[in-house]
């Protein structure tokens, strides 16, 4: 289904502007709300409501040396987003569709090719490992236009948000800025539109099953 952003992520919002959502979803959000401006309309009036709450709430006294700490912090993380863009424009011209997604994804997933590289899981189909969040799996898809993800079904539930291109499934057709969330009990193929390559952004709390040769290959295997 789609998730009619105002209602079904409602926490989320909250939770985000309150700053204690999962690293995960926090990616997931942001970057939803670039491609959506009733997503933007919902953040920004879940911060104006935990701003609020956060000026008359009792003054806390900063430890000593916080400010230096924060804009040390501040200072690294600027240098490793551009040490980032660098290294992904040194890349090539296989970088440029990575560098056109929207922040912060294209960040997360240009440090991620520099840890690693894309895994091929079979025709038109590349998935990056994004490490943002030490519970929650969290992976980019890169879907050739026509092609399939495998049958599968998951171990938990899985919130993939579409970030360019679409796809369809037996439940029905997505496009940018549209969240798709699936169980344990749903098994779903998802396809690429055809003429545009589809990204895919997956949050999960547990492994795919795959069904058919590949599911079973996957238990000989003993992989998730």
């Amino acid at each position: 289904m789609t998730v009619s952003p105002p209602n079904t992520f409602s926490e989320l919002y909250a939770a985000y502007a309150a700053g204690c959502l999962d690293p995960a979803f926090t990616l997931m959000v942001e970057t939803q709300s670039v491609l959506r401006p009733e997503v933007r309309e919902s953040v920004a009036f879940s911060e104006m409501i935990s701003g609020s709450l956060l000026e008359t709430a009792p003054a806390a006294e900063l430890s000593h040396g916080a400010l230096d700490r924060a804009l040390a912090a501040i200072d690294e993380l600027d240098a490793s987003e551009a040490a980032s863009v660098r290294a992904g424009r040194a890349a090539g011209e296989a970088m440029d569709e990575v560098l056109a997604l929207p922040e912060p994804l294209r960040t997360a997933a240009l440090e991620a090719t520099g840890r690693g590289s894309w895994q091929a899981m079979g025709r038109g189909l590349k998935r990056l490992k994004l490490d943002t969040s030490a519970r929650m799996e969290t992976e980019l898809y890169r879907i050739s236009p026509g092609a399939r993800i495998p049958r599968h079904s998951h171990a938990g539930n899985e919130y993939t948000l579409v970030v360019a291109g679409g796809f369809s499934d037996e439940s029905g057709s997505y496009g940018p800025g549209d969240v798709l969330i699936k169980g344990p009990k749903d098994f779903h193929q998802p396809v690429s539109d055809e003429g545009e390559i589809c990204y895919a952004l997956a949050v999960r709390d547990g492994g795919l099953h795959f069904t058919g040769m590949l599911g079973m290959l996957q238990r000989m295997l003993g992989a998730r």
